[in-house]
């Protein structure tokens, strides 16, 4: 299926620029073009076809549906849909208080917030095509199972008391019009039915939109990501960081998450990265814990979150995302050290 690609890149970098098979700039090349070509191949084409699916999803139709739900089962639900409809960090925050106005609990609310970074239908693809369904599989279960285990975390310990004034009293408000609804038994409707469905015609117009917007979005981080997985597959020596760090020395996972948070990306630019970082012989957990770090725990997310967020707030949800990361590391080192 990607074959073309390979064959386009082995022209250009062979036969158009005339560099050598055998230099470390020919083999770093030659993996920018191939896995680029490949990811914005996906980009074009998946995001099309995913965008017709999900056209009638919006953030309205999951705060409703939440709304009503058991919060046992919302912790579930928030994370799924946090994983099936993804947002960057600049729409951290009208999702947050759009969450908290209808009366959600925070811990739901948390645990979408969580997943959505980590996961996504961009980030799905490419994990399946560059590294195979069973990464993929698993990548999904530990973003959704830290989005839910945070979300429960974070209702046990009350940290809605640690929202901003002007946050917590929406969430307050919220709730006391739940509790009006449920007074005067009237059912929350799981999806709002006042909308008409979208034509085909308006599915298409939303998918296009959709290409451009995440696009426009993902470029630079896919240049950015392909970059350094190549610079890694070209540059760096064969078998060093199996040497240093292929061990899986139990410190190695720590400062892999620790090195990942002032290294800000989304999904889509961190997989090429992840891909390289396996290829080179880094084991799976340190990979793991190094890219959700970078995705879920950066210092932009946190920096737009501290104006619906209080400082006890931010640091437990800091700390709580570095010692699931750190944990998930160790686990899937000792229990899956070759990938």
């Amino acid at each position: 299926m990607f074959q073309v690609f390979t064959d386009i890149a082995s022209w250009l970098v062979y036969s158009v620029l005339g560099l050598s098979p055998e230099t470390q700039l020919a083999d770093a090349l030659h993996f920018f073009i191939d896995d680029t070509l490949k990811i914005f191949a996906l980009l074009l084409v998946m995001i099309y076809m995913i965008a017709l699916i999900r056209a009638s999803l919006n953030v309205e139709r999951v705060r409703d549906y939440l709304a009503g739900k058991h919060r046992a089962l919302g912790y579930s639900l928030g994370s799924l849909f946090g994983a099936i409809t993804p947002f960057c960090s600049c729409s951290s925050i009208p999702v947050f208080l759009g969450f908290t106005s209808a009366g959600i609990p925070l811990g739901i609310t948390m645990a979408f917030l969580i997943t959505s970074p980590l996961i996504n239908e961009v980030a799905v693809l490419l994990l399946v095509s560059l590294l195979g369904w069973k990464f993929t599989l698993v990548y999904i279960a530990l973003g959704m199972t830290v989005g839910i285990l945070g979300g429960i975390f974070l209702d046990a310990i009350k940290a809605e008391r640690w929202l901003q004034p002007f946050a917590a009293n929406a969430l307050k408000q919220g709730q006391l019009k739940q509790g009006a609804e449920a007074n005067s038994q009237i059912d929350t409707p799981a999806l709002s039915d006042d909308t008409a469905p979208l034509s085909l015609a308006e599915r298409h117009t939303f998918a296009k939109e959709e290409v451009v917007t995440i696009f426009r979005r993902v470029w630079k981080w896919v240049f950015i990501g392909v970059g350094l997985g190549a610079v890694l597959h070209g540059f760096v020596p064969e078998g060093f960081i199996e040497s240093y760090l292929g061990a899986g020395q139990w410190w190695s996972v720590p400062a892999a998450v620790l090195l990942g948070i002032p290294l800000y990306s989304n999904a889509t630019g961190v997989i090429p990265v992840m891909e390289s970082l396996i290829t080179n012989g880094l084991p799976i957990g340190t990979t793991l814990a190094f890219c959700m770090s970078t995705v879920a725990a950066s210092f932009p997310e946190f920096i737009l979150l501290k104006q619906v967020m209080q400082w006890r707030l931010l640091a437990t949800l800091f700390a709580l995302l570095l010692v699931a990361f750190t944990l998930i590391g160790w686990v899937f080192n000792a229990t899956f050290p070759i990938m």
